[in-house]
């Protein structure tokens, strides 16, 4: 079957297999930033926001999302532009191995969507189901802090 999609503001059309989920037709068309986690939608590895909705894209057979918005960690920034949420978790040291950023950078910019200042239990709940291996999610807080004081500050100069 075919199908075509939003991807990152540009439009995509996919063939794949109508089992298929989004996750496998993403990492089959070169969107590699979307990991593989585990495939049941435990870790959070392979977060999309789904028109605007943060999805475990393991989970989205692929045939749901055709017409759909879909954004990955590459369409709020890039390593050439990087958004100051992907700025923050370098700064703070939060991307050791790297495999879970992606999906921690994409609930955090969700969770900083809907309370720009979030409490530490307020993060601690939203970054529920993004597993880390690595850093034990100190770091993982101290970004999401530093995010939210940077996009203030940024919003701060935006109105000057």
């Amino acid at each position: 079957m075919e199908g075509s999609f939003v991807i990152n503001n540009q439009k995509r059309t996919f063939k794949f297999k109508s089992g298929d989920t989004l996750l496998t037709v993403l990492r089959n068309n070169d969107h590699t930033e979307v990991k593989e986690g585990g495939r049941e939608g435990l870790c959070g590895a392979c977060l999309v926001l789904l028109n605007g909705v943060l999805v475990n894209s393991c989970q989205v057979l692929a045939v749901s999302a055709t017409g759909k918005n879909i954004t990955t960690v590459k369409g709020i920034g890039t390593i050439h532009t990087p958004h100051l949420i992907q700025k923050a978790f370098v700064q703070a040291g939060a991307v050791q191995c790297g495999f879970c950023t992606p999906g921690m950078i994409l609930a955090t910019y969700d969770l900083l969507e809907k309370i720009p200042d979030p409490t530490e239990q307020e993060i601690k709940k939203h970054l529920d189901g993004n597993l880390c291996r690595c850093t034990g999610y100190v770091k993982i807080i101290k970004a999401v802090k530093l995010s939210s004081i940077l996009l203030k500050e940024n919003e701060e100069k935006g109105k000057k």
